[in-house]
């Protein structure tokens, strides 16, 4: 599968959604074989799509910003090299998501607080994408969690994001609310559970 070389980012594929597709594309085929944790084993993909989607909802529309969105987790659980997706990207695009992108060779808990820790020091795109993410993972522990968390992991997930998120600043009023709504949302759906 061929995959356009985008290193200028020309203005057009920000109308026509060209980048948009070729990163859709381009993000299918690497986490084709991927699933949720979820009981039903959801493919992969649809988180990253949903983040865009997220994103779209929320009032973002530049197509690199989304693209960057569907290729958010390829640095980290794929194959893909940042070489890569610069090539195929552009260094704007691949900037964005190495900036969301944790470095798998540190242990869990050293990634979780570097994501507070850095949170502020994100690009405006870069927490954008972050925030739609943490959306997109709450939704899914509530109304699809991985059949092995407990409830106190659920909670231990909420309170993470929210530390990340609240360390973004006011980056998207839109998003912000909704994720505020779905955190609420999962701490009631967790009381309840008790």
């Amino acid at each position: 599968m061929n995959f356009p070389v985008n290193n200028r980012q020309p203005a057009y594929f920000d109308q026509d959604g060209g980048l948009l597709l070729a990163a859709v594309c381009y993000a299918a085929r690497l986490h084709r074989l991927q699933r949720r944790k979820d009981a039903e084993k959801t493919p992969y993909i649809n988180h990253p799509l949903e983040v865009a989607q997220l994103l779209w909802d929320g009032g973002v529309h530049r197509a690199c910003v989304l693209a960057a969105a569907v290729l958010h987790d390829t640095l980290e659980d794929t194959s893909a090299t940042e070489q890569q997706l610069t090539e195929h990207f552009g260094v704007q695009v691949t900037g964005w998501v190495k900036e969301v992108t944790d470095d798998k060779t540190l242990p869990k808990a050293v990634r979780k607080r570097l994501q507070i820790e850095h949170a502020s020091l994100l690009s405006r795109e870069a927490k954008l994408i972050k925030l739609a993410d943490k959306i997109s993972n709450i939704t899914a522990i509530i109304e699809t969690p991985p059949a092995d968390w407990s409830l106190q992991r659920k909670r231990e997930y909420l309170d993470w994001a929210q530390a990340v998120v609240d360390g973004l600043g006011e980056v998207n009023t839109r998003l912000l609310q909704q994720f505020h709504s779905i955190l609420c949302r999962g701490r009631r759906v967790l009381a309840a559970a008790e």
